[in-house]
């Protein structure tokens, strides 16, 4: 099983990303990797950790030679920002007068729910580890697993179709938001320049206000052909399997594959979508969609349209003017502490789901088609391509 796991805290000395289960063969271009980091720090409404921090992965094992060899792949991400905190984190016991206490938890935040569970005098080890700093590794993960896809054909990418009020107005074609990921300059990451200027007004506004912002991003997985996931156990059907990596997220709220929101107050003759046949070669599967309403999902089974899913990102609970909090330590009735933090991370998030989405669908396509070298894997996919072509 393909699987992955992260440690470390935001202002620790480094991120730790560890992948298992990737066949051996797959090629590695760290540069993508790094890239892909580059993508998660973009964006407008960003703070000032992203000044300090320029995030690139070192790869300690499972890679030799430019490609995976089949061994678990370790990662190390260094905190740039750690030569500050040497003292207020040491590993060791240390100075207890040099350690930063939040002593006021923030709503909205892990704080007061992780140091009541964890037994915490304040929020400082639960608000480090439960940072979004910690999306880094999910993204250096990600891009392993990206790269993993493409070598079947298989892309993922996302894009941002709202921030507070201001949406998409239009339907975005999947080569306007692959071309977003070569961008050099990362706006909000929207497909329309006129719709990304309404957001960056939306951002304005509260910049002026010391408030936070949030919206909603779309990840579309493009060239997956049907019959990955399954309809057979609760815990195997691909859109809960996607609805739980992104929720994971956080400041995730809520999750929509396909139409799945308007859906629920539409009639079924306009929601389904009607199915023809086609008889091109080109494709998966000869059988069509007139619509995707379904988001490329029918029953917990990928149906060969585009696979879209969309995640619902509150505004991030540190505010610059702080909400009504109670100290740790007399009870009494203070403001929430202030780390330094942004003001939007729509399009950051959606490259942080972008990675959870591929960590997903990568580990379901192994599943199926089995194979400890990429070219065992590939051999089984392209049989079963030309097993479904046939129908």
């Amino acid at each position: 099983m393909l699987r992955f796991s992260t440690a470390g805290e935001s202002h620790g000395e480094s991120l730790i990303a560890l992948v298992s289960g990737m066949p051996a063969g797959v090629p590695v271009d760290q540069e993508f990797i790094n890239r892909e980091l580059w993508r998660r720090q973009k964006g407008y409404g960003r703070g000032g950790r992203m000044r300090i921090e320029k995030d690139t992965a070192h790869i300690l094992s499972g890679v030799r030679h430019g490609k995976t060899i089949g061994s678990p792949i370790a990662m190390s991400l260094a905190n740039n920002d750690w030569k500050n905190w040497t003292e207020i984190l040491p590993v060791e016991e240390g100075d207890p007068a040099k350690h930063k206490a939040v002593a006021s938890p923030r709503p909205g935040h892990a704080d007061l729910a992780g140091s009541l569970k964890y037994d915490f005098p304040d929020a400082r080890y639960v608000l480090e580890r439960a940072s979004a700093r910690e999306s880094a590794a999910r993204v250096a993960s990600g891009a392993i697993a990206k790269l993993l896809l493409r070598s079947l054909g298989i892309e993922v990418a996302s894009h941002v179709i709202r921030v507070g009020k201001a949406e998409l107005q239009r339907p975005a074609t999947w080569d306007e938001i692959s071309a977003l990921q070569s961008k050099e300059e990362i706006l909000l990451n929207c497909v329309d320049p006129e719709s990304e200027a309404s957001m960056k007004a939306e951002v304005d506004a509260v910049l002026r206000t010391g408030d936070t912002i949030g919206g909603v991003f779309e990840v579309v997985v493009h060239n997956l052909p049907p019959g990955i996931g399954t309809h057979a156990n609760w815990d195997e059907r691909m859109d809960g399997l996607l609805a739980q990596a992104v929720m994971s997220l956080q400041a995730v709220k809520a999750v929509e594959l396909g139409r799945g929101v308007t859906a629920a107050e539409s009639l079924g003759s306009t929601v389904h979508d009607a199915i023809g046949y086609e008889g091109t070669d080109e494709a998966f599967t000869k059988f069509s969609r007139e619509q995707n309403n379904a988001g490329g999902i029918e029953g917990g089974i990928s149906n060969g349209e585009d696979v879209v899913v969309r995640g619902y990102l509150k505004p991030i609970s540190t505010l610059r003017r702080p909400l009504a909090s109670v100290s740790f330590e007399t009870r009494e009735p203070v403001k929430a502490a202030y780390e330094r933090s942004d003001v939007c991370v729509v399009p950051a998030a959606g490259v942080a789901a972008e990675a959870m989405v591929a960590l997903t669908v990568a580990r379901l396509v192994v599943e199926k088609f089995g194979g400890d070298s990429l070219r065992e894997l590939q051999r089984n996919f392209n049989g079963y391509c030309e097993q479904i072509r046939a129908y």
